[in-house]
């Protein structure tokens, strides 16, 4: 990996063709959609351990449903280096998102093997089994469960069919009882790195190829349940309804309002279903998802406890049942300042100029940083476009986070390298 253009048959064409092969396994046939605990999650499992031993790493998938793969150090005692992503997508999603943190990985492994080089630790590659939370309210469980921080409560979560993430890891062939197995033992981490687009439009806009991140904002998700009555949508006037989709709309205004007019903080009504759902019935109930985060724990925790408030008071004014969950709450995360050091160093060695910048999405970077120091590597994305078919990026940014994560791994291997 060298600072040239790319070669017909170079790493960075071997990452992308293989983002292209993974992109194209889904649970649909139309659009990206693979959920944790799938066939098609089985299926990516699968075809990303294939190329794991292509590049001379063993194989194994822990109890909660991680991928991982391990280059073994001169000293297999060693505290082990840890890269990796995530490989389940939102509904509709993009090749990129997660999947290139966890194929870069192994693309760098794979060059340290065709060299012959064994670093002084162990490098593992791991493939997360769920980042995003969509087909369970709740998120990491991949990365939280190798930390140790996994609530054993989340098993009892259930889906939009009612199977909960126990029944499903147990149908997919995990093992909920041996959730603890699946931890490493404190020290046994050195650092963990992960590569990923950033879903922002910052670095194109700059016309930088690569970024580091600096932190990553905290964030809450609440589930909204609001009861009315449904009725006849020709003989109920207006005054005397208690329309559960009114109340919402509502809420949703007063989410974009209380947001933004806070600098750093950004909220979100992503989920909103209706029922019963029929043209001609008055909404007698409505569920909503809030979504809101920022780089302060402060201004989120007060942001969340006054949009809590407002909205009983919303659904109290207009004769509303209400109840609220709180689904997930996840801390700002700073990312680890020696390895953005290291980055940095790395970057500058490979011709590219430093830019530091925050995260505004959430990443397994947040859970893993309870486990061992942990950073994130941006790569610029066209249009800051993410969660979505059009998701782009480019193969020469592609070979230049390659160039820069393979450096960096060596630049940790040094004497007196401190993650």
């Amino acid at each position: 990996m060298t600072g040239s253009p790319p070669e017909a048959s170079s790493p960075g064409r071997t990452l992308m063709a293989r983002l292209d092969e993974l992109g194209r396994i889904s649970a649909d046939s139309d659009r990206l959609n693979r959920q944790p605990f799938t066939p098609a999650h089985r299926q990516a499992i699968e075809l990303v351990a294939g190329w794991m031993r292509l590049a001379g790493m063993s194989t194994r998938v822990d109890p909660i449903g991680n991928l991982i793969g391990r280059y073994e150090g001169q000293d297999p005692t060693a505290p082990v280096l840890l890269i990796g992503s995530h490989l389940d997508t939102v509904v509709d999603a993009g090749r990129y998102d997660g999947a290139l943190g966890v194929l870069a990985g192994v693309q760098v492994v794979a060059a340290l093997h065709d060299a012959e080089e064994r670093l002084p630790f162990a490098v593992e590659v791991v493939a997360f089994c769920d980042e995003e939370g969509v087909r369970f309210p709740t998120t990491f469980l991949g990365s939280k469960a190798i930390c140790g921080t996994l609530d054993r409560k989340v098993l009892e979560l259930q889906d939009q069919a009612g199977i909960t993430v126990g029944a499903a890891l147990r149908a997919f062939g995990g093992d909920p009882d041996a959730l603890a197995s699946a931890a490493y033992p404190p020290g046994s981490l050195r650092a963990f790195l992960e590569v990923h687009i950033e879903q922002g439009p910052v670095l194109e806009a700059e016309d930088r190829p690569l970024g580091i991140v600096t932190a990553i904002q905290g964030q809450s998700r609440l589930a909204v349940v609001l009861d009315g009555v449904a009725g006849h949508a020709g003989t109920v006037p207006m005054g005397h309804r208690r329309d559960a989709l009114a109340g919402a709309a509502e809420i949703a205004l007063l989410v974009e309002r209380r947001c933004s007019a806070t600098p750093d903080l950004v909220g979100t009504v992503g989920r909103l279903e209706v029922l019963p759902g029929a043209v001609n019935v008055i909404p007698g109930r409505a569920l909503l998802t809030l979504d809101i985060r920022s780089p302060s724990d402060l201004l989120r925790g007060q942001a969340v406890a006054e949009l809590v408030q407002a909205i009983h008071q919303i659904a109290a004014a207009r004769g509303l049942g209400c109840t609220i969950a709180r689904e997930h709450d996840q801390p700002a995360s700073v990312c680890a300042p020696g390895l953005q050091r290291v980055l940095a160093q790395a970057m500058r060695a490979e011709g590219i100029q430093v830019k530091y910048l925050p995260s505004g999405a959430g990443h397994d970077t947040m859970a893993m940083a309870a486990a061992c120091p942990a950073a994130m590597l941006f790569v610029r994305c066209q249009g800051g476009i993410s969660h979505h078919p059009l998701e782009s990026m480019t193969l020469p940014d592609a070979e230049a986070a390659l160039r820069v994560l393979l450096r960096a791994l060596r630049l940790l291997a040094l004497p007196k390298a401190r993650p």
